[in-house]
């Protein structure tokens, strides 16, 4: 992974210095609560529901024993002992003090770490596929990509006021686990005549407009690719609307002007500043690239892992439900579940986070990955390992076998936490997660993905899950909104409104009879739910939901 250099430890440092001075300022009067708040939000520092919260980047997701092991020391001494894992692949404290705060942000630079533009109109930490570097189908590592364009993006002078906030993803399998046709620009390695370019993909967005995103570049050289983003950004920056912020994102930019007139912009934009681009940014990849080697391999006996796998149905279970294909076939990748049955998904406490170090430490090549599904990824597991990496993680309460269903279930923090939401996302998601453990259903029922959002700015993803749950306020209730059919692959689609919305006593009750329903109508146990809904559309599935309302037709 990469290795902070004298010029970037000297820079977080130096900003940690300032926003220390900036606090003070804020804390003495000097400064009022609207003069502090750009400064606060340029560190990642927003005021919440009841506190401030601080929202760490993890850049690509990646980060190792040391780093985790300071994330759990921050949470326990300056926050309420733990961390929120999140969408963007990032960590939130949600309880600190503000004058804690630059010694919090002093601590996360002593591991290179930072909270820079991880809010604001800027481009935020750039997000890449959890199991890059290790995953069997990938084409190349995108950790390099992303690296580079952190490096680029990170204080660019003329991308730090936007007209609205911007995201990229990268990866580099065709099977997407970065959500990249739901960001501002998704960038997709793709191969053609034998070598690897990137296919550019803009527009895409969730919140309260939710688009797809639309193919600008179906392939472009990866010698390109720094200048091309830079042009799809500054053309952003001229086009993108200042003057109302619901319809300041690229998506709106791009469906106003059309993905044609995007696209002749951008490439008249890339041709203007490619000839400034000599080479440095390619020297500067192939840099990064050595920081991304894979660990050297381990060749173990794996007896007792086949032993254990064939007499023990618990870690059977687990293997089945948590494990993934690596690149290398002595190895698995390991999914750990943050979403133990009732508990606050994406939730991780310091003893676990110390305990999640330990194991990467000693069994995993000292690495970790955080997904945009909220769990933790531990990429490179030798298989004769995981038998005791499974004993491990079930002493530290994060063995749950639940991975891709029914209770691995996205949540923002909602109404809970969340200054903007209109109604709670938590309480939803444990009492979904209890009710399926209860009736012992969610491994019959099988991949499942269920999101919620406890507002219209859809911080939950829930526009593009399999059963998308929308928190809302209608007259000092709250209602929730079921959507059906979203996905957040290579195939991503916006999920359709199901109807009317339910009460909070509601909505649980409404997703059971949706989900046990989805069993009566699935052709067999191997057609999964998404299946089922794009073979025999809505209506089958509304009728599980507003039975009363066929009973009257």
């Amino acid at each position: 992974m990469y290795t902070y250099n004298d010029f970037d430890t000297k820079a977080v440092r130096d900003r940690v210095a300032q926003f220390r001075a900036q606090v003070a300022r804020r804390i003495d009067g000097s400064l009022t609560e609207d003069e502090f708040k750009p400064l606060r939000l340029m560190n990642g520092l927003y005021l919440q529901l009841h506190a401030y919260m601080l929202r760490v980047a993890i850049p690509y997701g990646t980060l190792n024993s040391r780093q985790m092991r300071q994330l759990a020391m921050i949470g326990d001494r300056w926050d309420r002992g733990y961390g929120h894992f999140t969408t963007r692949q990032n960590i939130q404290f949600n309880w600190p003090k503000l004058q804690d705060v630059p010694d919090m942000l002093d601590a996360l630079a002593d591991v290179g770490m930072h909270a820079i533009q991880t809010s604001g109109n800027t481009i935020r930490n750039v997000t890449a596929d959890h199991f890059a570097g290790a995953a069997a189908d990938e084409l190349l590592d995108p950790r390099p990509v992303a690296e580079l364009l952190r490096q680029w993006s990170t204080d660019h002078p003329e991308f730090q006021f936007l007209p609205r906030k911007f995201k990229i993803a990268v990866t580099g399998a065709p099977n997407d686990r970065a959500v990249t046709k739901a960001h501002d620009i998704g960038l997709r390695m793709v191969e053609r005549d034998g070598v690897t370019g990137v296919e550019v993909i803009i527009g895409g967005g969730l919140g309260r407009t939710p688009m797809i995103g639309k193919v600008v570049r179906d392939f472009l050289p990866l010698e390109d690719l720094l200048p091309y983003v830079e042009a799809i950004v500054s053309v952003y920056n001229i086009l993108g609307r200042r003057d109302n912020k619901y319809k300041a994102r690229i998506k709106i930019t791009v469906h106003e002007h059309g993905i044609e007139e995007m696209r002749s912009r951008i490439e008249t934009r890339f041709q203007e500043i490619r000839p400034d681009f000599k080479g440095v940014d390619q020297e500067l990849l192939a840099q990064i690239r050595t920081h991304f080697e894979p660990p050297a391999w381990l060749s173990l006996d794996q007896s007792d892992f086949d032993k254990a796998y064939a007499s023990n149905p618990v870690f059977r279970s687990w293997c089945d439900t948590n494990l993934a294909d690596h690149r290398n076939p002595d190895y698995a990748i390991v999914t750990v579940s943050v979403k133990k049955h009732g508990a606050v998904p994406g939730d991780a406490t310091g003893d676990q986070m110390r305990a999640l170090a330990d194991i990467a430490e000693t069994f995993a090549h000292d690495e970790l990955r955080i997904s945009h599904v909220q769990n933790v990824i531990l990429p490179h597991v030798p298989k004769a390992h995981l038998f005791q990496v499974w004993q491990a993680l079930r002493d530290a309460d994060l063995a749950t076998a639940n991975i891709g269903l029914v209770s691995d279930i996205i949540a923002c923090p909602g109404m809970d936490y969340c200054a903007l939401a209109t109604a709670r996302s938590i309480p939803v998601a444990q009492q979904i997660s209890t009710r399926f453990e209860e009736l012992k259903a969610e491994h019959d029922v099988g991949p499942l993905q269920i999101k919620i959002s406890g507002c219209i700015n859809a911080c939950g993803h829930h526009h593009v899950a399999h059963i998308g749950i929308l928190g809302l306020d209608r007259a000092g209730a709250e209602s929730y909104q079921i959507t059906l059919g979203g996905d957040a692959t290579e195939t991503a689609a916006v999920g359709q409104r199901a109807g009317p919305g339910f009460s909070a006593d509601d909505i649980v009750p409404a997703i059971e009879r949706l989900v046990l329903g989805y069993l009566d109508l699935r052709d067999d146990p191997s057609e999964d739910f998404l299946t089922a809904f794009r073979r025999l559309g809505p209506e089958p599935f509304q009728a599980l939901l507003y039975p009363d309302a066929q009973t009257a037709a």
